[in-house]
């Protein structure tokens, strides 16, 4: 049974602590619980039921109405409302829902409604990324296990994969070919998945290696494919003097394309980066998309 402390509720939820004492108090909405030394926690039925409420007073529920609400009642309602609106923080909700019980056609439920709705790109960058963003939190506090963490993101990837899978590319003057990999010891690729499907459903032509790949390894297929871009991303697993051992010598032995990097590696203001023409550094997804859409084309970097 997972344990959480009324912080960890508060970044699940986005209700503020203060707040979750005063319901407690006034409504006993929540029945925390305490450790052997005397030190209050809240358990996964604690954690389903704050998000219930959270989504309906985010509804304009008010919490005396919702305190008198069974929790069948409450479940019902919460369900209706998320699919009948496309309400980003309701959507993040249902997916902490369904890592929380490990609730595989929940999850499809809430993914599938929203891409249909909203397209894969505006879900990933509305929805996914938010909830990765919550839970990553809870990782790093202990709040959830691996497993949950693996479960969900699992999931993704395969809505990932099975995106990627149906865009075709049709090279045409316009095509870019890309490299794309992650360095070693890098092993979380949802992000380079989710650039392999910007690049794919934009008509460009991509080579993907994957997660913990040497620099010997990416340069030995940069002189084989001889691509436009070579496109990884660095966050914290190599750490700063790796991460710049690698970008040196991948910029200064590649003879080809332009070295494209992102990752929450580069927000640390003493990594030392290469300054070379042949090297650009993105600071986000988003970014990432307005680069697609200014890149040069071949002939251009040719000349």
């Amino acid at each position: 049974m997972s344990q959480y402390s009324i912080k960890d509720l508060e970044h699940l939820s986005g209700i503020k602590a203060h707040t979750l004492r005063i319901w407690e108090q006034r409504y006993e909405l929540l029945n925390p619980k305490r450790t052997p030394t005397n030190i209050r926690f809240y358990d996964n039925d604690d954690l389903k039921l704050l998000l219930n409420i959270s989504v309906l007073n985010d509804h304009g529920y008010r919490i005396s109405k919702i305190s008198r609400m069974t929790r069948e009642e409450m479940q019902a309602e919460v369900q209706r409302l998320s699919q009948e609106y496309c309400h980003y923080p309701d959507q993040i909700q249902s997916l902490c829902l369904a890592m929380v019980d490990m609730d595989e056609a929940r999850f499809d439920r809430v993914m599938s409604s929203n891409i249909d709705r909203i397209g894969l790109e505006r879900t990933m960058l509305d929805v996914v990324y938010p909830f990765l963003t919550r839970i990553g939190i809870l990782w790093q506090t202990g709040a959830i296990n691996p497993a949950q963490e693996h479960f969900i993101t699992n999931l993704i990837r395969q809505k990932m994969i099975v995106a990627i899978d149906r865009c075709s590319v049709v090279a045409t003057e316009r095509t870019r070919k890309f490299i794309l990999f992650l360095p070693e010891g890098e092993m979380h690729e949802l992000g380079l998945l989710f650039a392999y499907y910007l690049l794919k459903s934009r008509n460009h032509s991509v080579l993907y290696l994957g997660q913990s790949l040497p620099v010997d390894d990416v340069l030995t297929v940069v002189k084989v494919v001889q691509p436009d871009y070579v496109f990884g991303i660095f966050n914290i697993h190599a750490g700063r003097e790796a991460t710049e051992v690698y970008l040196h010598r991948l910029i200064k032995e590649n003879a080809y394309g332009l070295v494209v990097v992102g990752g929450s590696l580069f927000s640390d203001p003493t990594l030392q980066l290469p300054k070379s023409p042949n090297y650009k550094a993105l600071a986000g997804v988003r970014e990432f998309m307005e680069y697609l859409e200014s890149m040069p084309s071949a002939k251009l970097m040719a000349e």
